[in-house]
């Protein structure tokens, strides 16, 4: 029989319940994802709402104020942007056409020109630029698949805020007499880090809003089909640090050299670079300073596991979801360690000084 030494058990059972919970939140992502969209407005809008009460504005008309806004912007997207995803789904047929129109006549003129004919099935096979449209479609009817559900999702927002402002009172006074350190200092480095992600989502959130402007604005001058969902994409993918502004290029400069000409392919090409460039290597870093702290090789994995697990919304919440679990470990001395490797290069540094 077997014999396990030392923690060998307790971290087999410890991984066991990992994979147990992990399977779990996939087989209820229909009741997780609009409860996760939901913390994620909250988490945005708690910041302008302690804001009004810190101008003595009532807790109830602060959160009713906010509730009104919420309901009229996803009212807006849903209305602007949901008969324009059902064309673009049921246009996907003739696009995927002319993309293969256009990869079987590359292929054809390397054939003649290369004396390639046995490796044009395996090319075939290989190249299929349909795949980026695809998945923006997915993305798209995934968003408006979730904002069906946008009263559970409004009225756990309510609940939220309402929670929020009380929420210090409660721990506070939970922990006081018990003369309970740790847990008052853990209270306090969460609170930190709820602080720091909101305010981290909130000019996240008004970049990608000004992105989304500037990109919708661009296809339409250009001439792309259905300006407003690249617009929209762009908006999504951008709060995916990193590589989602160029999975939202790709799709949009495939479609434009397909259905439009080289050089309105180029200006969509060059009008992405530029939005992105100026925000994202300019205006956003001097906004949000060094970020929320996750390793580039994470934010790309993480992106990965997260959409495996609760699908495409999953993708687009994989920067908060990471950085919870950035948290959970971190909250551990036995853990900090993954936390430092889930980190970014920063914040290794600041370990180091930390036990100099």
């Amino acid at each position: 029989m077997a014999t396990f030494t030392g923690n060998r058990p307790s971290a087999i059972i410890g991984l066991a319940a990992l994979v147990v919970v992990i399977y779990g939140m996939q087989a209820a992502k229909v009741l997780l994802v609009p409860f996760m969209v939901a913390i994620f407005i909250a988490l945005i809008t708690v910041r302008p709402m302690l804001w009004m009460q810190s101008k003595r504005v009532p807790t109830v008309l602060a959160v009713l104020t906010i509730v009104i806004a919420i309901v009229l912007f996803l009212s807006i997207i849903v209305a602007m942007v949901g008969a324009s995803i059902s064309d673009f789904t049921d246009a996907l047929p003739a696009y995927q056409a002319r993309f293969d129109a256009a990869v079987a006549t590359l292929l054809n003129y390397i054939s003649e020109r290369f004396d390639g004919d046995w490796q044009l099935q395996r090319l075939r096979d290989i190249v299929d630029p349909g795949w980026a449209v695809r998945m923006a479609a997915m993305i798209l009817n995934s968003v408006r698949e979730v904002l069906t559900n946008i009263f559970l999702i409004v009225l756990t927002v309510i609940f939220i805020l309402l929670e929020a402002s009380s929420m210090p009172t409660k721990v506070s006074a939970a922990l006081l007499g018990r003369g309970d350190i740790a847990h008052d200092e853990s209270f306090g480095s969460t609170r930190v880090f709820l602080d720091n992600l909101g305010r981290y989502l909130g000019i996240k959130t008004l970049i990608s809003m000004a992105t989304g402007l500037l990109i919708g604005l661009l296809t339409w001058l250009v001439g792309l089909d259905f300006p407003l969902l690249w617009g929209m994409l762009a908006f999504l993918l951008n709060y995916i640090p990193t590589i989602g502004s160029i999975l939202a290029a790709i799709p949009a400069v495939l479609l434009a050299l397909v259905t439009l000409g080289f050089s309105e392919t180029l200006i969509t090409a060059a009008g992405f670079a530029t939005v992105n460039v100026v925000f994202g290597n300019f205006l956003e870093p001097r906004l949000l300073g060094h970020g929320v702290g996750i390793s580039p090789l994470i934010v790309f994995v993480g992106l990965f596991f997260w959409g495996w697990v609760f699908g495409p919304v999953g993708m687009l919440l994989s920067v908060p979801l990471t950085m919870t679990v950035k948290m959970a470990v971190e909250s551990s001395e036995s853990t900090r360690w993954i936390g430092m490797l889930l980190g970014s290069e920063r914040d290794a540094e600041l370990e180091l000084e930390r036990w100099r």
